[in-house]
């Protein structure tokens, strides 16, 4: 079994469904007492959130790149990052690292297409919503994202701040997610990305009428299967 790196802590909310969630799949793919060979480093969500609203992006990706090599300098051998937004800095991250990085849209784009599906509704950081970094990677593996409009972005972001990365669970905003989830389908999306690591907190096959597809399951299993190859 390889030694999987987890670059994590933002939040640390989603780096403990990572570790948890990799135990689980281990020991239920091998059986007995294995679990996954794993390095995690869990930075302080603190810092980088504030590196993301000052738009300081360049320094994110400086400390994200050395905590990679670190990962990598101490015996990973599978490199993963344990955040959706933070994705947009893998070029940055990736200089000087040679060991294989499991790109989170990539795995989940596939996981889709393999589905017969087309039209993923997308709810995420508004990072991820807006920018080019995620959407493309979608569109490149021939998938048309269907993105919530500006309030209900708005309001998808502020939940996963102010709430969910800190580990926050209402069932007032289980509704509120239930509500633009449905509305991404009226509009015409035939599954659903859980596109933050922290969205399964609200959302999962039970609440949403749609396929869903949480990118942290899909990415801890891609990062298991690679693992065990």
């Amino acid at each position: 079994m390889k030694t999987i790196g987890i670059l994590g802590g933002m939040s640390a909310a989603s780096t403990q469904i990572y570790y948890r969630t990799l135990c689980e799949m281990t020991q239920a793919r091998l059986g007995g007492l294995h679990s996954p060979e794993l390095l995690i480093r869990s930075l302080n969500f603190a810092e980088i959130e504030r590196l993301q609203m000052a738009d300081r992006w360049d320094e994110a990706g400086a400390r994200l790149n050395r905590e990679a090599r670190a990962l990598q300098s101490a015996g990973a051998e599978i490199l993963v990052l344990a955040t959706n937004t933070m994705h947009k800095l893998t070029e940055h991250m990736l200089a000087g690292v040679t060991i294989p990085f499991l790109h989170i849209a990539d795995a989940t784009a596939a996981a889709i297409t393999a589905k017969g599906l087309t039209a993923p509704g997308l709810m995420a950081t508004r990072f991820t919503m807006e920018q080019d970094f995620y959407i493309e990677g979608l569109e490149h593996a021939g998938l048309l994202p269907v993105i919530p409009d500006s309030t209900d972005r708005t309001t998808t972001h502020d939940i996963i701040y102010d709430e969910l990365c800190k580990s926050i669970v209402t069932e007032k905003s289980r509704a509120t997610y239930e509500s633009i989830a449905a509305r991404l389908v009226d509009r015409g999306a035939d599954c659903l990305i859980l596109g933050c690591t922290e969205v399964g907190l609200l959302l999962n096959t039970g609440n949403v009428s749609v396929p869903v597809f949480d990118t942290t399951m899909i990415h801890c299993q891609a990062a298991l299967d690679l693992a065990l190859d």
